[in-house]
C-alpha cells in the first residue's frame, strides 16, 4: 500500500541541514523536518538528472515493492539506492512525476518500514 511521504520542490538556493545524495549530484533536505512535508532538492551543474525529475516538483510515497509499483509504468529514474537504506524510483504518471520509496531499517530521513 502506498503512504505519503512528502512533496519534493526544486530549488537553486542552499538550504539548512542539506543531505547530498552522490547517485544524482542533489542536495535534499529532509520533509520529516518541514510542518508541510516539503523536500527541497537543489542539483549540482553537472547532475545526471535531466527531464521532468529535473525541473517539475514530485509527490512522494513509502512503498513496500519498489518492483511490484513500477510494473507498466513510465519509469523516468531509478531505481537506485539513495541512502544506505532507501531504494527510489521516479516514474511520470498522467505527466505528473513521482517518486515511490522503499526503506529498509533505516534511513537519514529517521524512517523504518512498517
Amino acid at each position: 500500500m502506498r503512504e505519503f511521504h512528502h512533496v519534493g520542490v526544486i530549488t537553486d538556493d542552499p538550504q539548512p541541514g542539506e543531505i547530498y545524495v552522490e547517485e544524482t549530484k542533489v542536495y535534499v533536505t529532509n520533509p520529516n523536518e518541514h510542518p508541510y512535508k516539503i523536500e527541497y532538492l537543489r542539483f549540482e551543474p553537472d547532475t545526471p538528472v535531466t527531464g521532468p525529475v529535473r525541473c517539475q516538483p514530485h509527490i512522494a510515497f513509502k512503498v513496500p515493492d519498489i518492483d511490484k509499483e513500477i510494473d507498466g509504468l513510465h519509469v523516468l529514474l531509478g531505481p537506485f539506492q539513495a541512502m544506505e537504506n532507501l531504494k527510489v524510483v521516479f516514474v511520470l504518471i498522467d505527466g505528473a512525476v513521482y517518486e515511490f520509496m522503499e526503506f529498509s531499517e533505516g534511513t537519514e530521513f529517521g524512517e523504518l518500514t512498517s
